[in-house]
């Protein structure tokens, strides 16, 4: 995948699971005692320069932010995903600085698709 290769990270197994709002919130409860929607959960198995994750997302919640950013549906899954993929490369998003340097690196991994990123208010 070009955007791990541009973080200089090897490829190792990246599973992907599609699933609904409420499902998605059954594994932030379970697995991370967060009782709140959101767009996508990492769990990273990463070890040294490589990369192995399963990263699951709402597709609820990928139409809505989609919509929210006038964004079309296939880019902010792209960015979704990015954004599970940089959490395994140590990115964060916990601080209001934090989340901008992800935004900013999540915007540059989109133009790698050949997509303009749709600007984001929060940025």
């Amino acid at each position: 995948m070009l955007c791990v290769a541009n973080l200089h990270k090897d490829l190792g197994e990246i599973n992907v699971a599609l699933m609904s709002d409420n499902d998605l919130l059954l594994l932030n409860q379970k697995h991370l005692d967060h009782d709140y929607y959101t767009d996508v959960i990492t769990f990273d198995y990463s070890f040294a320069s490589t990369i192995h994750c399963d990263i699951a997302v709402s597709t609820d919640r990928v139409e809505e932010n989609a919509k929210t950013h006038n964004a079309p549906i296939q880019e902010e899954l792209r960015r979704v995903l990015i954004h599970g993929i940089l959490h395994c490369c140590g990115f964060t998003d916990k601080t209001k600085l934090k989340e901008t340097e992800m935004r900013l690196k999540e915007n540059e991994l989109l133009m790698l698709f050949h997509v303009e990123p749709n600007p984001i208010s929060d940025v």
